[in-house]
C-alpha cells in the first residue's frame, strides 16, 4: 500500500517496536507533522519516554489490543509474523507496512531525497553531511541511525524539500526508498542470515544505483572493486571519489596529535578544497570525500563543505570518548564488523595510549560465525583483548558458535584474549590492569558500552 502523509491527520499510525533508532525517529516526524501516534516496545528506553513526552501512546510489551483503531500499522524487519499486533491487525484488516516502505513513502513528499548507504559508514557520514546541510541552510528533514549533537538526537523536522536519511541493505530495504542522491560507500560482506553471498549483496546495490533517477546522481568509492558493477547499473549522473582514483581524490594527508587529517581534496586533477576533520582515522577522510561529492552534487558551496567537516566531532557511539578515570581513557564504538574493528584499531594508533585494551561484544550468532576467521583477524594491535558474551539481537543460541570459541581462535594465533562472561567480571579485571596513559575501547553494536560507564562510575 502507499501512505500519504499530507492525507487526514486523525489517522493513528502505530509503531512495532517504537523505541528503535529509526521507528522513533520517524514517529517523532509524524508526531512534527500532527498525526495521532501510538507505540510499542518490550522495554521502557529514553526514546519511548520520550515520545510520550510528545503526545505518543506508548505500550510496554506486544498485544493485539494496541492497534485498536489503528488506521495504519508500521514494523521494522525484526519483528516476527506471529507478533500479536501483526495478527491482530491482520484479523481487524488494518493497513500494515514494514519500516522501509513506510520511509520510502514518507521520501515521496521531499524532491531532494540523499540516501546514504554501504556496508559501513553510513551514521558517521549520514552525521557529516547533517553538518554540511545545516551551513548551507538547506533546513533539511534527517533521520540519523545515531545521536548528534547538533540536532539533539537522531531526527530533525525541516522546512524544505531536502530529505537527509541512512539508507540500510539489510533485507534490501533500501530498494523502497526514492534517492536523488545516492552514496554507496562500501561493499563488503555482511547480514549473511539473509544474503547468500558477496555476489548477492553486490547485486543488491546494483538494484539501488539503478533506482536514482536520469537526473540524480550516484555517489561511490572508486577504489572498491565491486562499484564497476553498480555504476554499469546506474542511469544517472556519476561521481567516484577515492584516495587516489575518482572524481574526487585526497592528496597530502597528514594527521595531528589525536588522530584527526588534515588534506587537501582534489576535483579531476584540480585543487578542490582544503579540509580539516575533527574525527579520528583514515576511514572518515573516505567518508567526507563521499560529503564533499554528494555536496558538490547540489550545488552546496565550498565554505559551507569546509565549515561543515571541521565542526564535526563525531556521533555518539563512533569512536566516542566517553570520559577518563585513574589516568586511562574510555572510548566507545559500534563497529560490530571486522571491516569496522580494524578501521576503529587503525584509528587509535594514532590516538595517545600506552597500551591500548579493548572489549569487543560480538553481535549476533550468525554473523559472528559467518565471519568467524575475519574477526579472528580483526584486532591486530591491541595489547588485552577481552570477549563478552554474544549480543544475541533478534536471534537464539544454537550453540553453533560463542565468544569462548573466538577467544580461543584468537589466542592460538598468539593474542592476548579472554572472555569473560559478565561485565561484572570485565569491570573487575579492567580495574585490576589498566595502568596511568591505557586507553580501552569498548567496541560493537550492542550494549558493551555500559561496561565503559561503569568503569568510570566506579
Amino acid at each position: 500500500m502507499s501512505f500519504d502523509i499530507t492525507k487526514d491527520k486523525r489517522t493513528r499510525i502505530h509503531f512495532i517496536g517504537i523505541g528503535g533508532v529509526s521507528m522513533s525517529g520517524l514517529a517523532e516526524i509524524l508526531l512534527e507533522a500532527g498525526y495521532k501516534v501510538s507505540g510499542s516496545d518490550m522495554k521502557s528506553s529514553s526514546a519511548t519516554e520520550l515520545l510520550a513526552k510528545r503526545g505518543a501512546e506508548i505500550f510496554i510489551g506486544h498485544s493485539g489490543g494496541n492497534v485498536k483503531n489503528a488506521g495504519l500499522v508500521v514494523y521494522t524487519a525484526a519483528i516476527a509474523a506471529d507478533n500479536p499486533e501483526l495478527l491482530e491487525a491482520a484479523k481487524l484488516n488494518i493497513p500494515t507496512m514494514d519500516r522501509a516502505e513506510f520511509l520510502g513513502d514518507l521520501m515521496k513528499r521531499y524532491k531532494y531525497n540523499i540516501a546514504i548507504s554501504g556496508t559501513h559508514g553510513k551514521t558517521t557520514t549520514t552525521s557529516m553531511f547533517t553538518h554540511i546541510s545545516l551551513k548551507a541552510k538547506l533546513d533539511p528533514t534527517i533521520l540519523v541511525g545515531g545521536q548528534l549533537d547538533i540536532i539533539d538526537g537522531n531526527v530533525r523536522t525541516g522546512n524544505s524539500q531536502y530529505f537527509i536519511t541512512e539508507a540500510c541493505e539489510y533485507k534490501a530495504s533500501f530498494l523502497k526508498f526514492v534517492p536523488h542522491v545516492g552514496i554507496i560507500l562500501n561493499i563488503d560482506a555482511d547480514h549473511l542470515d539473509f544474503y547468500k553471498d558477496l555476489d548477492d549483496i553486490q547485486n543488491t546495490f546494483a538494484k539501488f544505483s539503478a533506482i536514482i533517477p536520469e537526473d540524480g546522481y550516484l555517489v561511490c568509492w572508486a577504489e572498491d572493486s565491486r562499484m564497476d558493477k553498480i555504476i554499469a547499473n546506474a542511469k544517472c549522473s556519476v561521481l567516484t571519489y577515492g584516495f587516489d582514483k575518482g572524481d574526487f581524490t585526497a592528496k597530502d594527508i597528514s594527521y595531528n596529535e589525536k588522530g584527526f587529517a588534515h588534506y587537501t581534496a582534489y576535483y579531476n586533477g584540480e585543487k578542490f578544497l582544503d579540509v580539516v576533520l575533527n574525527v579520528p582515522g583514515k576511514h572518515n577522510v573516505l567518508n567526507s570525500l563521499a560529503c564533499i561529492a554528494a555536496s558538490y552534487a547540489l550545488g552546496i558551496g565550498k565554505e559551507y563543505i569546509f565549515e561543515g567537516l571541521k565542526e564535526f566531532g563525531g556521533t555518539h557511539r563512533r569512536f566516542e570518548v566517553k570520559g577518563s578515570i585513574n589516568g586511562f581513557t574510555v572510548i566507545d564504538d559500534y563497529a560490530h564488523h571486522p571491516t569496522e574493528i580494524k578501521a576503529t584499531l587503525s584509528a587509535a594508533k594514532n590516538y595517545p595510549h600506552k597500551r591500548i585494551f579493548c572489549v569487543f561484544q560480538p553481535h549476533t550468532y550468525s554473523r559472528t560465525m559467518n565471519l568467524f576467521e575475519e574477526f579472528s583477524n580483526a584486532f591486530t594491535g591491541v595489547d588485552d583483548l577481552v570477549l563478552a558474551n554474544i549480543y544475541a539481537a533478534r536471534e537464539k543460541d544454537t550453540g553453533e558458535v560463542s565468544s569462548a570459541m573466538l577467544s580461543q581462535r584468537i589466542s592460538e594465533k598468539g593474542q592476548n584474549c579472554r572472555n569473560l562472561h559478565s561485565f561484572e567480571e570485565i569491570v573487575k579485571y579492567l580495574k585490576e590492569n589498566l595502568k596511568e596513559g591505557d586507553v580501552i575501547f569498548t567496541i560493537g553494536a550492542g550494549d558493551v558500552y555500559r561496561i565503559g560507564e561503569m568503569l568510570l562510575e566506579s
